[in-house]
């Protein structure tokens, strides 16, 4: 089961009214959009996207709903998927970011760390390249690289070292037996110390690599403010800090009235804000959402208004 964080936290951010079009980019199960819908009414529209196919399945239960639409895509071609709904503008653009319980609940998915399946990742299984062929086939310097950038792991180098060493002896297959290679390489008093499961950032930072995650949410956050009308909200929920600091750069950077460099006297950049921020700090759960559902912990809500 998908619980929806930060519900109404959501809502009073976006500050949804009848007759709003919204772009929901990561639909998902369906969680926050069906709250949408409640609000924009009959006159209003909620767009879905989503790469998964199991979201795909999960919109087929609001047909029924006029004011919706769902289209698989991937976010990064939000553009082309308002143009096939003969849309050009929406009030409010929406994301909520990373991987969902229901992909981590899926063993066959092999996103999780804690259940045993096929080494995968993939948030659309139309592409090429799972988590097996990087696991199996990058060399140790990428895998190092990936670990650390991605997974901000400081054991990456020592972790690619044991991936590339096990991996000749044959070929690493599921997800607990790389679970058990990470192991190796991370010293037991280290692992010992640590509250977080000894794969957690490995299995991040593969799952990002797999689907090109960083790369897809700038230049969805580039034409979500596109095609977000003036007046318009985006928000943004993020799951961790390589996410959230990527949107809060995005909307510093949009906020901005100047970039020339230091000592120009007179601007000649000409340069425009776009956004105007919602609040400087990210909103996170409250206690009570915690208690009830664990996983919301580490989320951040960030919003603004197209200006």
């Amino acid at each position: 089961m998908h619980i929806p964080v930060l519900m109404q936290e959501t809502l009073v951010a976006l500050d949804l009214k009848p007759g709003d079009k919204v772009l929901d980019c990561t639909f998902g199960r369906g969680g926050h959009t069906r709250e949408f819908l409640k609000y924009v009414g009959p006159h209003g529209l909620v767009i879905g996207i989503d790469i998964d196919a199991a979201a795909m399945a999960a919109a087929e239960e609001l047909v029924h709903e006029s004011a919706f639409r769902f289209i698989r895509c991937d976010f990064r071609h939000l553009d082309s998927a308002l143009a096939l709904v003969d849309v050009k503008q929406v009030t409010k653009v929406f994301f909520d970011l990373g991987v969902s319980s229901p992909q981590l609940d899926s063993p066959w998915r092999g996103f999780s760390y804690l259940h045993d399946a096929k080494l995968d990742m993939r948030m659309d299984e139309r592409r090429q390249e799972s988590a097996y062929e990087v696991v199996n086939e990058y060399s140790e310097a990428k895998l190092a690289e990936i670990i650390w950038e991605y997974g901000e792991e400081r054991w990456s180098k020592r972790i690619a070292a044991f991936i590339v060493r096990a991996r000749t002896e044959r070929a690493i297959e599921t997800t607990q037996e790389l679970v058990s290679v990470i192991k190796a390489a991370i010293p037991k008093e280290v692992r010992d110390k640590e509250e977080q499961h000894p794969a957690r950032r490995t299995f991040q930072a593969l799952r990002i690599a797999v689907n090109d995650e960083l790369n897809a949410l700038k230049e969805a956050l580039a034409k979500a403010v596109q095609v977000l009308a003036r007046g318009g909200r985006l928000c943004c929920i993020s799951f961790h800090s390589l996410e959230d600091r990527e949107v809060k750069q995005f909307m510093m950077q949009s906020t901005r009235k100047c970039v020339c460099p230091r000592g120009i006297p007179q601007c000649v950049c000409h340069v425009n804000p776009t956004l105007r921020l919602l609040s400087r700090k990210a909103i996170s759960p409250a206690a009570s959402e915690i208690r009830a559902n664990p996983r919301s912990r580490s989320a951040r809500l960030r919003g603004a208004e197209r200006i």
